[in-house]
């Protein structure tokens, strides 16, 4: 990946490209997992074309066939091998992390280019520092690039929004066993003043212990406090979980009857949006800025119905990919996944009408003066667990909010994810934004029949990104009617597959 991150480069006329060494919330202890993640000049994810050519030298057997297909792409890009490159990496805290940045290097040096190394950081940070890299000394720079320069704009945006404010109860913040206890650590000082974290799960040397029973994941996944956190959220206290390289965020809160509550994906989208909106409103700029949300099938379809009542929903296939490419057709696009990866674009237009709008009055300056603020806070560039905790920090303090109130926007539906093992994930073709199959031809018209069936109900398959399987997920107005809808299209899909009867899961309906 090196390599390909310096070609990259070169075809980008020198801009630096990022390379992030991480598996995200994937376990440590499962198989060992790492991988790697390229960053495009503005932070964003690799161009989508490109996956193509990493996954040929990513595949090629010997080195000859590895220089054979490099030299293939550089005679179709018409790349100029002479012209500078510059490569910016880093890594998150695993064990193999440093092996496979000394390979990520090589490649780098085998090209000629200049390589930086950001050191062990978050993924939301080497986004940044990508941006702030080929933005610079231009009328989109976009701040200061280091590390310390990321929670300096962070901070200084955070105080302005909420100096005034009553200083909130502190929020216990599970930060997976991973970099993001690094990075907790580091910012806190700079805003100790206007609100305390609690920081938990930050081991960072016992092996193993990177997301193990901890992260945004598990309680997204399970629907449970992590085991590190019990004992320590107290009754309508909030609480909070990055994921190991922290571009996600979980929120929950346990309410009087002790009941865990989730505070996902959906619900930060629909607390941001609402604000956002308010903040256009109040600015009386609602006819010049669209503010729209971006959602996948996963949502709930209760923020979905919740949302479309407000503003413009638009949904598009898993993946960071669809999701930030759909926000940037509103003035303000809001993504956020269920599972809490997500952030805010601001158009070029809205950017450049906020900087010059002449308010009316000192209420319309007022509105105008947070979203200018809100676009320092959030990190444009990519998810980001830091930056999404405090902007829902902001907004739950200006709107006086505590985690019930937050949570009585809307009532989620009971939803069920359930996975099943296929040999051939290949065959499973989706359509409507993979809400729908195409393929295998009469499975689709099977599970309509079965939806049909309950009161609420939803369900759709898609094959997994990472997994020989395909996964079901289904929702209904009642838990039980859920749980049977998931397991029956489950068992339409193992059957159709061909498993075996012997083999076939109990719960399978």
């Amino acid at each position: 990946m090196g390599v390909l991150a310096a070609i990259r480069s070169k075809r980008l006329e020198s801009r630096t490209i990022g390379v992030m060494v991480t598996a995200s919330h994937n376990p440590e202890a499962v198989r060992n997992d790492n991988g790697v993640k390229l960053v495009d000049p503005r932070g964003e994810m690799l161009e989508q074309a490109w996956e193509i050519y990493a996954t040929q030298l990513a595949n090629a057997p010997t080195t000859d066939d590895f220089i054979d297909v490099l030299q293939a792409l550089v005679d179709t890009l018409k790349i100029d091998l002479k012209r500078p490159s510059h490569v910016l990496y880093g890594r998150d805290t695993r064990p193999s992390g440093p092996g496979l940045i000394h390979a990520l290097e090589d490649g780098i040096k085998a090209i000629g280019a200049i390589g930086r190394n950001a050191g062990v950081v978050t993924t939301p940070v080497l986004h940044y520092l990508v941006r702030c890299v080929n933005t610079k000394g231009t009328k989109e720079e976009y701040g200061e690039d280091s590390e310390e320069g990321y929670y300096r704009k962070m901070a200084t945006a955070f105080r302005n929004l909420v100096t005034g404010k009553e200083k909130p109860t502190p929020v216990v913040v599970d930060c997976a066993n991973g970099v993001g206890a690094t990075m907790l650590s580091r910012f806190a000082p700079h805003v100790a003043d206007l609100i305390t974290f609690i920081p938990m799960n930050t081991d960072l040397t016992t092996p193993g212990a990177l997301n193990y029973q901890a992260g945004a994941d598990y309680v997204k996944t399970l629907q449970r406090i992590p085991p590190g956190l019990q004992g320590h959220v107290q009754h309508g206290q909030r609480a909070a979980s990055f994921d190991g390289d922290a571009d996600r965020l979980m929120y929950y809160y346990v309410d009087n009857q002790g009941t865990f509550r989730m505070l996902d994906g959906d619900k930060i989208a629909a607390l941001v949006a609402g604000f956002i909106v308010e903040l256009v409103k109040g600015a009386a700029l609602q006819d010049q800025i669209e503010v729209g949300i971006v959602q996948t099938a996963y949502a709930n379809g209760a923020s979905t119905k919740y949302l479309s009542q407000r503003v413009p929903v638009k949904c598009v296939p898993t993946g960071v990919k669809h999701l930030h490419h759909a926000a940037e057709g509103f003035g303000i696009g809001v993504y956020f996944e269920a599972n809490g990866h997500g952030t805010v674009l601001f158009s070029p237009e809205t950017l450049a009408l906020l900087a010059v709008h002449e308010p009316e009055s000192p209420a319309q300056q007022t509105c105008i003066q947070h979203l200018i603020e809100l676009t320092k806070l959030i990190n444009q560039a990519v998810g980001d667990a830091l930056s999404d905790m405090l902007l829902v920090e902001v907004i739950l303090s200006h709107k006086r909010y505590g985690p019930l109130e937050w949570d009585s926007s809307y009532t989620d539906l009971p939803n069920r994810l359930v996975k099943v093992l296929v040999r051939d994930k290949g065959r499973y073709k989706t359509t409507d934004a993979e809400r729908k199959l195409s393929d295998p031809e009469g499975l689709q018209a099977r599970i309509d029949e079965q939806v049909q069936k309950y009161e609420g109900g939803r369900s759709f398959v898609r094959a997994s990104g990472t997994e020989d399987a395909v996964r079901v997920y289904a929702e209904a107005s009642q838990r039980k009617a859920c749980d049977d809808l998931a397991f029956k299209v489950a068992g339409l899909v193992y059957d159709e597959a061909g498993g075996s009867a012997r083999n076939r899961p109990l719960e399978f309906l």
